[in-house]
């Protein structure tokens, strides 16, 4: 994902001499050649993240277009103040890339795990929210984040993620993705977890349940007609989110049915605590109960009631 982040911003900042790079101490050796092409567009501003937010959204109120770079956590967190009022509220077009989403950095522990960054951010008035899945999505998301005039919140995660997507990547900010038709439950999932949802999905086609897979790439504006449509079609909603399932995107679905006033079987996969545990990605997500079998546990639980 990184990869593609940065060779998309590569060709934005050749393209327009007013698209900044800022990052604070994090990530400056995979900015090399960036730096080298460009280094009037580039700033690291040290490990003070809230300090880059601040200085971004004053480029951006001189006609400035700054990417913002570091890990979530460090910017969802330790900055949300400076998001909320020098960005959000005042509406300026920044555009906020944090990496490492979820659990992805699995050995580093819950200090660095952003996993409650959707509830927070989300939450803010003037923020789109962009949650790509896979080195396709990311590279047309962070067009998409360029061409929106606005605050813009990229959740990325790191530089290992599968490609999803065989042929073209589409990406209209705000409409979701069928990946993968099914007839018995619906699983809308978001961010690089996408993958375990369609291995899941198709183990669960060999048991004969059919499983249809929508990627939120967006989770706000968030597409409530592909919500809607799935109720419709299937009555059998399952959300699954490398993110805490208070405020993510089992919160946004739960709030398009609550609203809809229609019947549906509805459950979230994500986590319902800190998260625990250390090592491998794939480890550190069966161990707090988003691994791809608990997955497959509970599409089939709500697909047989």
């Amino acid at each position: 994902m990184r990869t593609a982040y940065l060779k998309a911003l590569h060709e934005l900042a050749a393209m327009d001499k007013n698209v900044y790079a800022l990052i604070s101490d994090n990530g400056a050796i995979v900015y090399d050649q960036y730096r080298a092409d460009f280094p009037k567009q580039y700033l690291n501003l040290g490990i003070s993240e809230a300090n880059m937010l601040g200085m971004a959204a004053g480029m951006a109120s001189r006609g400035k277009i700054p990417f913002a770079y570091t890990i979530g956590a460090f910017l969802a967190y330790r900055a949300f103040e400076f998001i909320r009022d020098d960005i959000c509220l005042q509406n300026q077009n920044v555009k906020i890339v944090g990496t490492g989403a979820g659990e992805v950095y699995s050995g580093l522990g819950p200090t660095h795990h952003a996993t409650e960054d959707l509830g927070g951010l989300r939450s803010l008035p003037n923020l789109t929210v962009l949650c790509p899945a896979s080195p396709k999505e990311v590279y047309a998301a962070t067009y998409a984040a360029y061409h929106h005039k606005g605050p813009v919140y990229l959740r990325l995660g790191t530089n290992r993620e599968p490609e999803i997507y065989e042929g073209e990547c589409k990406f209209e900010v705000g409409e979701g993705v069928e990946l993968k038709s099914g007839g018995d439950a619906a699983i809308f999932s978001t961010g690089s977890i996408l993958k375990d949802v369609l291995d899941a999905a198709d183990s669960l086609e060999k048991e004969g349940i059919s499983a249809r897979v929508i990627n939120i790439h967006t989770l706000k504006p968030l597409d409530g007609d592909i919500i809607l449509k799935a109720i419709h079609e299937t009555g059998h909603i399952v959300t699954v989110e490398d993110h805490n399932i208070i405020g993510g995107l089992g919160s946004a679905v739960a709030e398009v049915i609550a609203e809809s006033g229609m019947w549906v079987k509805f459950r979230r996969v994500g986590l319902r605590d800190f998260s625990h545990g250390y090592g491998t990605y794939a480890q550190v997500k069966e161990g707090n109960g988003v691994g791809r079998k608990q997955i497959e546990e509970v599409v089939r639980e709500v697909a047989s009631r």
